[in-house]
């Protein structure tokens, strides 16, 4: 009996258990990774000519790789009906079962050369399924129900490394799907990143595993005041004993790595590094070597922790306490780990992202919630402060013209009866009926001045005055209000004759202080005292107005300026008025970029304080804006469009009339020039190829009455270099489509406002 006969494993089999051992081996060899060569009965058969005896008596199987080998033979008892079945992984048995082969090849069968290039030294190592598979099979060639067999015994002690090679590897699979299950079914990375360094670390059988994490600038706490090119520290460790130093949060500096050129770059690239001996590999750094002495590492093996190609940090396993050579199989692990850790990290990375956005998000809702909330309340707010003054004013507006109306029929009736009424009591009426209408007068007055402000198209007119003639115009023209009311109104002004003159707007000035003065007066019962008072403060004049009144609470004030409010709302009012007087007297102020401040207390009185800032440089540009609001105001505003698209043509001419213009549109540009010649307007608004245009710009400006009109064309395209030639066809601007309301009301009003405009603002 030659050797290859002495078997490893060698059991005997029934005819299903041999299927089924037929059919595990099947699919170990289908699971072979590299290239592999597989042997049977039949392909040896094939390549001999007349079959030998020995090589027909039984089934074999015969499974070569660069990793692994293994020879499955049975031979079935006929007799039994069973199979005598035995397995071998023994590299010497393998080859020389190969040399038995080839003594029955014919020395030119392709299949003899095959099998001259295995030796049957092959390393043992093969994938994780493969190594599930050949634990099924052994565990059906030696079961533990045999293990007080003699035999099988022996067959267990012969096997045993593999068996060990095999328990390490499914160990180590174990450990990876623990890591891996563990990332799949939780988001907490810190929880993730302890259990790994725990159970690699004793699995490994190392010292120490610690994770070491880059940063970057200067690393916290650092007495180094430049920052770092790269830095880094370890944020989650294992010992096997407490004696061992500690690396949490130790940053190693930058400088002991500088001998290693681009260290980072190796790591991110994947590689992974393994030092038996630190002392030795670096001998050439002082400084690292100090650093390894002093936290007892001795030999040390490095994976990458590469998170979408960026290196985040190192998975490094230490021994402490001597020297160390590191297997290809425990490197290629603790790569393994390092990539799992990697998808952990970038999961927790975008887990964290969601969680912030979602953060960020609620916040938003709960702030545009709280804003809606607050529009709501102003809005409700509003329309019941709308609501009062309606009904406060049809009250107020009743009064005057029942007064009106009422004196006045009575003045018809005496006068249609042919009798008169005493020459007293008719100016008696005469007067309530002039007072009536300018209490009337005023309110109306008031509340389109407001409405102007609100509406944007209030304009100053700065100028020089005195302000000592202003008070005094204002005192004189409520001192008579002040005595039918039994009110002592005073002068109080602080003013040097340096001090006298001042730029704002007059008539602006004195409908503030008219306002207050009038609040004032409103407010105070007999008897009591109204006092205005004027002085300059630096730049600024100072108008304050103190009274003798009321007073108001602190929590009304803020309430005071407010649009539509007042502070006696009950349908009884004891004081008149639209409750517009502070509102639009705080507009003002603020037009003149000043302020306003009130300081009251109950039943005792009230200040109103404004302070208006000295404006000499806002003379001349308002003298501008009123000109020019005056002749847009006086002058012709009527505008011609020759459009043949009618879409276009409505657009146009919806901006132009809620912009106050006349608009008249054209869509024949034939008979367009004699139709402007009729309208005269004050601009034209081209939509036509330039070769229309320019016969329409020209004839316009070639004729005395319509020469000053103003021509702007519409166009999808013009450069520079072609405004310039357009420029001089007769043409005053252009703009470009597709047509923004805002430019083109600009342009037109450019256009509207000034006799020579250059195009600016181009599109």
């Amino acid at each position: 009996m030659t050797r290859f006969q002495d078997s490893i494993l060698r059991r005997t089999l029934s005819m299903g258990t041999f299927e089924e051992l037929c059919s595990l081996w099947r699919q170990l060899v289908e699971m072979g990774e590299t290239e592999s060569l597989l042997i049977t009965q039949e392909t040896i058969l094939a390549e001999i000519p007349h079959p030998q005896a020995p090589l027909t008596r039984e089934q074999f199987s015969l499974f070569l790789s660069p990793e692994f080998s293994a020879l499955l033979r049975g031979t079935f008892d006929t007799i039994a009906l069973c199979y005598q079945v035995s397995m071998s992984w023994d590299g010497e048995a393998i080859a020389d079962f190969i040399d038995y082969l080839k003594q029955h090849l014919p020395p030119t069968s392709v299949l003899r050369d095959h099998l001259a290039s295995f030796s049957g030294d092959q390393p043992f190592l093969v994938t994780p399924l493969q190594s599930f598979l050949i634990t099924q099979i052994i565990n059906i060639l030696a079961p533990d129900s045999s293990a007080d067999s003699q035999e099988i015994y022996t067959t267990a002690m012969v096997c045993k490394p593999v068996e060990d090679a095999l328990r390490q590897q499914i160990a180590q699979e174990r450990l990876l799907n623990q890591v891996i299950a563990q990332i799949r079914q939780s988001l907490n990375l810190s929880a993730i990143l302890k259990t790994a360094v725990r159970e690699v670390r004793s699995f490994l059988q190392v010292d120490r595993l610690v994770i070491y994490e880059f940063g970057q600038g200067t690393p916290p706490n650092s007495e180094y005041s430049q920052p770092f090119t790269s830095w880094g520290c370890v944020t989650y460790e294992s010992k096997v004993s407490n004696s061992i130093p500690s690396l949490l949060n130790v940053v190693a500096e930058d400088g002991c790595f500088s001998h290693i050129p681009h260290y980072q770059e190796k790591y991110r690239q994947g590689a992974i590094v393994a030092i038996e001996d630190v002392e030795e590999a670096y001998s050439s750094s002082f400084c690292l070597n100090k650093f390894l002495e002093k936290y007892w590492i001795r030999a040390k093996l490095i994976a990458p922790i590469v998170v979408e190609e960026n290196l985040w940090g190192l998975l490094i396993a230490h021994q402490c306490f001597n020297k160390r050579e590191w297997f290809d199989s425990e490197k290629n692990f603790l790569g393994q780990i390092g990539q799992h850790l990697a998808v952990a990290i970038y999961q927790a990375q975008l887990y964290a992202q969601v969680q912030e956005q979602k953060k960020t998000f609620e916040q938003r809702v709960i702030e545009r919630t709280q804003e809606l909330r607050d529009t709501l309340i102003a809005a409700q707010s509003a329309n019941h402060s709308k609501s009062e003054f309606l009904s406060n004013m049809s009250h107020e507006l009743r009064t005057p013209l029942t007064c009106i109306i009422g004196l006045s029929g009575t003045l018809l009736h005496w006068s249609a009866q042919s009798k008169s009424l005493p020459l007293q009591k008719q100016q008696q009426y005469l007067q309530t009926i002039q007072d009536s209408g300018k209490h009337l007068l005023e309110m109306i007055n008031e509340i389109l001045e407001y409405s102007k402000l609100e509406a944007g198209k209030y304009v100053l007119s700065i100028q020089q005055f005195s302000l000592q003639k202003a008070a005094q115009n204002i005192h004189k023209k409520l001192r008579q209000e002040a005595v039918k009311r039994k009110i002592n109104l005073q002068l109080e002004l602080q003013i040097e004759p340096q001090e006298n003159f001042f730029f704002a707007d007059p008539e602006r000035l004195q409908q503030i202080l008219y306002h207050l003065l009038n609040n004032a007066l409103k407010f105070t019962p007999e008897g009591g005292t109204v006092i205005l008072r004027i002085w300059r403060e630096g730049n600024e004049a100072i108008f304050q107005v103190e009274d003798t009144g009321i007073g108001i609470a602190q929590e009304q004030i803020p309430l005071l300026f407010e649009s539509f409010q007042q502070l006696e709302t009950s349908r009884r009012r004891t004081y008149g008025g639209t409750g517009l007087g502070l509102a639009l007297t705080k507009q003002l102020v603020e037009l003149h970029g000043g302020t306003i401040e009130v300081e009251s207390i109950l039943q005792e009185g009230s200040i109103f304080t404004v302070r208006l800032p000295n404006q000499p440089q806002r003379q001349l540009k308002s003298s501008d804006n009123l000109a020019i609001n005056q002749s847009l105001s006086m002058g012709n505003r009527s505008i011609v469009l020759i459009e043949s698209n009618e879409e276009l043509a409505t657009l146009i001419g919806e901006l132009l009339t809620a912009a106050n213009y006349q608009f008249i549109w054209l869509m024949d540009s034939t008979t367009a020039i004699k139709k402007v010649e009729l309208f005269e307007p004050t601009a034209v608004i081209l939509d036509q190829d330039l070769t229309d245009a320019y016969k329409i710009s020209e004839a316009l400006k070639a004729s005395p009455k319509t020469k000053s009109i103003k021509v702007l064309l519409l166009s999808h395209q013009i450069s520079s270099t072609e405004w310039t030639d357009i420029s001089k066809r007769g043409i005053d601007d252009y703009l470009l489509k597709p047509i923004q309301p805002n430019l083109l009301l600009k342009r037109v009003n450019a256009l509207m406002s000034s006799d020579d405009n250059e195009p600016d603002d181009r599109i």
